[in-house]
């Protein structure tokens, strides 16, 4: 193929330059802030309580903003809907260079979360539309992939700019790369819309559609969306467990936690693609249930371990659970999605997930202070094999449905 060839060929693809370049724009983006943001909150003089307000108010934002983003789809497009949300996210992070006042960042930190819901909702639901579901898990995994990406290398550009030209500084990249996403979805998107078929629950709701919705599919929520609530404590969980026990229990210096992070991480990170085959040959649950019994496995042996190598081996252990289940909740809300009210769906389906990513770090603190560090692990144990057990029993195997539906349809 020659080369004016392969770049129609990524000009026309609907995924490729309109779908995984924001994404890696808006995860480098996001990244960027992580190394700074703890520092440029706490220089405001303020205790380290307020600090983690600060540091929370993007997933609180989240929280409140994915339902109502589910329902913009509906009056505004999926591509619509995704420009408001990184627009926020520019406005949001270019402020904080000109902030004053603490209260200023909190106010900012939360349309931040805003915009990420109203993205991450929307880009959600079009790549619904957008690839096949014999397709759907690689696709996903490929995103989730692209996200890790981005994540990893996003703290090291913030890390090095801030010292070049201080904390303010990422602020700035950090709004210009949502805005280079901004405009590639803007030139090269294509809005999907999706009409309610007469007949379909969306017809007859009369516009109450998030509440025909929740009345329609609350069985799948309540089953799918306990597991993926589950699912989501765990994978966040691992973040703030295992820092901490290798600060207080093992004595491990900054460097070396960063070291069992980034090599986690980077497990992790690269197993995206195997975990999409896996999804669109096997099966989503043939990912999903080993992805988090064996986060759950390598969370009991956390407090086995005594030193930096089997603090490095167990992380690298929970990484490739990890890395394996990369995109599969997507995929599975994707899957379970109805076409009629996507939207809706994706956006309840969001919420439960990022209440489980959200929750998960308040509850490991909560029980570490009540008890200890250990009896957090095993609760954490505890979560991850439930998750197993719900996405093993009681939610069914998306993708074979959904070949059988396509073969009576043909």
């Amino acid at each position: 193929m020659s080369g004016s060839s392969r770049l129609r060929r990524i000009l026309r693809d609907p995924l490729i330059l309109p779908y995984y370049l924001p994404a890696l724009m808006f995860a480098v983006s996001e990244g960027m802030l992580v190394p700074v943001l703890p520092i440029y909150a706490r220089d405001f003089g303020v205790s380290y309580g307020l600090v983690g307000l600060v540091l929370a108010g993007e997933g609180f934002g989240m929280l409140l903003g994915d339902v109502p983003a589910g329902m913009l789809i509906r009056r505004v497009g999926k591509k619509g809907t995704m420009l408001l949300g990184i627009g926020c996210a520019v406005l949001s992070t270019v402020m904080l260079f000109w902030a004053g006042h603490i209260s200023e960042v909190l106010v900012w930190r939360l349309l931040a979360g805003f915009g990420r819901a109203f993205y991450n909702v929307s880009r959600h639901a079009y790549m619904v539309d957008a690839v096949t579901v014999a397709s759907r898990g690689r696709a996903m995994a490929v995103w989730g992939g692209v996200f890790r990406i981005g994540g990893f290398a996003g703290p090291v550009v913030g890390g090095t700019v801030a010292t070049a030209y201080g904390l303010q500084g990422p602020f700035l990249l950090s709004g210009g790369a949502c805005a280079v996403a901004l405009i590639v979805i803007a030139i090269f998107m294509r809005d999907m819309e999706t009409r309610p078929q007469r007949g379909s629950v969306a017809s007859r709701s009369k516009g109450n559609y998030l509440l025909s919705t929740l009345r329609a599919h609350y069985p799948v929520l309540a089953s799918a969306g306990t597991g993926q609530l589950l699912a989501q404590m765990i994978r966040a969980g691992r973040k703030a467990i295992i820092p901490l026990y290798a600060a207080d229990v093992i004595g491990l210096d900054v460097q070396a936690i960063g070291y069992v992070v980034s090599i986690s991480s980077a497990i992790d990170m690269s197993l995206f693609y195997p975990a999409g085959l896996i999804m669109d040959r096997l099966g989503r649950k043939c990912a999903i249930v080993p992805s988090f019994v064996i986060q759950a496995i390598g969370m009991s042996l956390v407090p086995l371990t005594g030193d930096f190598s089997s603090l490095l081996f167990i992380s690298a252990v929970i990484g490739f659970g990890s890395g394996i289940g990369s995109g599969c909740m997507m995929t599975l809300g994707a899957d379970l999605a109805p076409q009629e009210l996507q939207g809706e769906f994706l956006g309840v389906w969001r919420l439960i997930g990022d209440a489980g990513r959200c929750g998960a770090p308040l509850i490991v603190g909560s029980v570490a202070d009540l008890v200890m560090l250990q009896p957090a692990t095993w609760m954490m144990t505890g979560v991850g094999l439930i998750a197993g057990m719900i996405f093993a029993l009681f939610v069914p195997e998306t993708l074979k449905k959904r070949r059988r539906c396509s073969a009576r349809s043909f």
